[in-house]
């Protein structure tokens, strides 16, 4: 038997607006928001269990595909996709051929994710 030594505990989001991303990641995963030392904001589930996302500043701004990315899942992807929409987010082409069960959105900021489940035309599979 494989003995685990690690678990995933937090993603860190490197923004340059932490208030606004803060507001839209907290809208999207139902977390509270708890502003650190300094600039930072901590993302933490409700329930206080399972990962947390560290939003840090950067004065950076995004420049090309991330090469780690936040997949999402919904009990109803389409709805959920208008949802985010709603809230800030685009849909993005990064190299999708249109046969993924899952579509590509970005933050305010431009940092990809993906909703799985969900066709990239938008509808259900």
């Amino acid at each position: 038997m494989i003995q685990v030594s690690s678990r995933i505990a937090q993603c860190t989001l490197d923004v340059v607006d932490v208030e606004r991303m803060a507001e839209f990641w907290s809208a999207v995963l139902g977390y509270r928001a708890e502003r650190d030392e300094g600039d930072s904001v901590h993302l933490t589930p409700p329930s206080g269990n399972g990962p947390t996302i560290w939003l840090q500043p950067t004065d950076e701004l995004k420049h090309s595909k991330l090469r780690c990315h936040m997949d999402l899942e919904a009990d109803d992807p389409v709805t959920e996709i208008e949802r985010l929409l709603s809230l800030g987010a685009r849909r993005t082409d990064v190299g999708q051929t249109g046969r993924e069960g899952f579509e590509v959105l970005v933050d305010p900021e431009g940092n990809e994710f993906c909703i799985l489940g969900a066709h990239p035309t938008g509808q259900d599979r």
